[in-house]
């Protein structure tokens, strides 16, 4: 597996992310579901963000990241500030896969909780997990789509 067969997946997620928030437009975008929990288009998407900055970032490339996953769940702003934000962590997450070392295990297991599985996760199960944490969401992010629409 190379990990730039990654690329592809990891972008068609946002583009259909960033299409979503389009969708619904500056208004829709930061509104919740009326559901116990739900968070907003807007939330969902910087939450997103911050998945391959933690996982390829920080535990694949060894960079520093500080992240506020709480503030990720309250983010608001618009539609532009969306996409200029995940072409920001595009160009974030192929940069941090040229440092990527498959087979080795990921850097800076200390920062995963101690009980977590994820601490002898290989680079290559850490990227994985990326794509798949990216595919959840877009999933979500279309359900929360249709429940924002139909009113």
């Amino acid at each position: 597996m190379q990990a730039r067969e990654f690329v592809p997946f990891i972008q068609t997620a946002f583009n259909g992310m960033l299409g979503i928030a389009a969708e619904l437009g500056d208004p829709l975008v930061n509104a919740n579901p009326d559901l116990e929990g739900a968070n907003s288009a807007y939330a969902i998407v910087t939450h997103c963000i911050g998945v391959p900055d933690w996982w390829v970032g920080l535990h694949i490339a060894g960079r520093p990241v500080a992240r506020d996953r709480d503030a990720e769940f309250a983010a608001a702003g618009s539609v532009a500030d969306l996409q200029e934000a995940v072409s920001a962590s595009l160009d974030r997450f192929k940069a941090d896969l040229a440092e990527m070392d498959p087979g080795s295990l990921v850097r800076h297991p200390e920062r995963l909780p101690e009980n977590s599985p994820a601490r002898t996760w290989t680079q290559d199960a850490a990227l994985i997990h990326t794509l798949e944490e990216l595919a959840q969401h877009h999933g979500q992010l279309e359900l929360t789509r249709d429940i924002l629409l139909a009113g």
